[in-house]
């Protein structure tokens, strides 16, 4: 249920103002602001006025949106539900408890949980806190801070995606009366950039030139020949467990067995055997006992990726090129087999996608079959 806060107004005084050691001084034309604790956490917002007196009217303003969502406390003219209206806040709350009970994938939801805080967050500080106060202007205003957030588009279009499925629950839930219609974020597709025999061989030669560290360059050397036979995308490569490098011994081969990150699907992937007793001999330099490549000294996944792609971006450009990427390995992986004739259904296993489609949607022109189809087709036009 919600409850009127004690709000406090205080003065935010620039650098030059003779009463900057007086933070409730009424008479100077600094900036006003107010103060309050609410779910446990202090909050700060701009009264958006430098006089105390409308800065008064501001905070109690603040207090009737309070009182509006609090039927024991009803005001003035204001009509108030039998039911409690929610804040923002427990509205996040009630949604991520409610998708830990449908099985989310513990990565999906800490993703659930980073975005729905920052538009908690970012109402908070336009001075709205509940559910019926989300609108498509402060909607708009939140989307134009994701460029920074989330360079890429697909990325963005996900964000979205995740945002309109809280604001669903909330409409379901009777926590607001409206959805707020976002448009649809165009997403740039990703281009299929699979590396020639050549570009892969001066990958790989490059490396011992770039790296003074014979230990580095053992361990680039072995993490790109992971990512080129396994085709993990490269924070599952470099998160990968030692466990996770098994041994078939039915089969008399070491295979990756582990589960995506990005979507939590299994994958089980054959290692030539050269490749499987590189990675097992470069496990003895890395000091985690658990790990290949992450020592866990870089603190979340995320650092650990971005150290190892800074490492890739030198030797691609120590190869002659300098527009490469981690991304392309997976890409050489996937194209490879296609190009061998196997199915694009199997490689959409392999490598870990939730839908065929989204194997289709990068891979589909590299399928060898359906290539020669097409050539078949065109070719017997020539004879009619």
């Amino acid at each position: 249920m919600s409850s009127v806060p004690l709000i406090t107004i205080f003065v935010r005084h620039s650098t030059d103002c003779d009463h900057s050691d007086d933070n409730f001084y009424k008479r100077c034309k600094c900036r006003k602001s107010l103060r309050y604790f609410h779910n446990g956490k202090q909050r700060m917002v701009s009264a958006k006025t430098r006089s105390w007196g409308l800065a008064e009217e501001a905070k109690r303003k603040l207090e009737d949106k309070f009182r509006a969502a609090d039927p024991n406390r009803p005001i003035g003219n204001i009509s108030v539900n039998a039911v409690t209206r929610p804040t923002i806040a427990k509205a996040v709350e009630l949604y991520l408890s409610d998708k830990l009970t449908q099985g989310l994938d513990p990565t999906a939801h800490k993703k659930h949980i980073r975005e729905l805080g920052r538009l908690t967050e970012f109402m908070a500080k336009r001075g709205e806190f509940f559910t019926h106060e989300i609108g498509l202007a402060s909607l708009t205003e939140f989307r134009a801070e994701w460029e920074k957030l989330y360079p890429s588009s697909l990325t963005r279009s996900k964000v979205q995606e995740r945002l309109r499925g809280f604001l669903r629950y909330c409409f379901n839930a009777k926590l607001t009366d409206h959805i707020p219609q976002l448009t649809a974020i165009t997403v740039k597709p990703i281009p299929t950039l699979p590396l020639t025999d050549a570009q892969y061989q001066k990958l790989l030669e490059s490396i011992p030139k770039e790296f003074r560290s014979p230990d580095k360059v053992r361990r680039v050397h072995a993490l790109i020949r992971l990512m080129r036979y396994s085709g993990l995308a490269i924070q599952d490569a470099v998160t990968l467990e030692r466990e996770e490098i098994q041994r078939d011994t039915k089969k008399n081969i070491y295979r990756v067995v582990t589960s995506r990150q990005k979507t939590g699907t299994h994958v089980s992937v054959p290692l030539p055997p050269d490749v499987a007793r590189e990675i097992i001999s470069v496990m003895e330099l890395n000091g985690h006992p658990d790990y290949i490549f992450w020592n866990r000294s870089d603190g979340k996944p995320k650092a650990a990726v971005d150290v190892w792609e800074r490492a890739f971006k030198r030797a691609f450009e120590a190869a002659g090129m300098p527009g490469g990427h981690s991304h392309q390995l997976r890409d050489t992986f996937a194209v490879g087999l296609l190009d061998k004739g196997v199915p694009l259904e199997e490689v959409s296993k392999l490598l870990g996608h939730t839908s065929i489609k989204t194997t289709e949607k990068s891979y589909a022109p590299w399928v060898k079959s359906r290539q020669n189809r097409l050539d078949d087709l065109v070719v017997g036009t020539w004879k009619a």
